[in-house]
């Protein structure tokens, strides 16, 4: 079966995308700082979402299925909203430190990986394979 080739969001879109995640990720460390939880808390977490890429040990296919749940929006939506029906704001917050991690990954241009390479994602291949393009 042969492999379709990958495409991903250039142009306008891809600005539009960047700055949405910019706004959202600024947006949950507002939200952040209205739950009263340490920043302390917040320095130690912001970076905990990219451990999902020890799942590429295992291969791109894998790897980038670990990666891509931690690094949409659907986890720290479905944190929130079970923070706000339990009333723990320690939950919130989490969701808030994962909801700004995935946002400035946007605005930085790190999407949503494809199977192929770590590299590969919807917004354009990133690091040294981009040179190689």
């Amino acid at each position: 079966m042969a492999m379709l080739m990958q495409g991903h969001v250039t142009g306008a879109p891809n600005l539009l995308l960047r700055l949405e995640g910019a706004l959202l990720g600024g947006l949950s460390v507002w939200l952040f700082a209205r739950t009263g939880v340490s920043w302390w808390v917040f320095a130690g977490l912001i970076l905990a979402p990219d451990l999902a890429m020890l799942g590429y040990l295992s291969g791109p296919r894998l790897g980038s299925a670990i990666y891509n749940a931690a690094h949409c929006l659907i986890g720290p939506v479905l944190l929130g909203v079970a923070a706000t029906a339990s009333g723990s704001t320690m939950m919130l917050a989490l969701a808030l430190i994962w909801a700004a991690h995935v946002e400035f990954d946007r605005a930085l241009g790190y999407g949503l990986k494809y199977a192929t390479r770590f590299a590969d994602t919807h917004l354009g291949v990133i690091g040294p394979a981009r040179r190689t393009e």
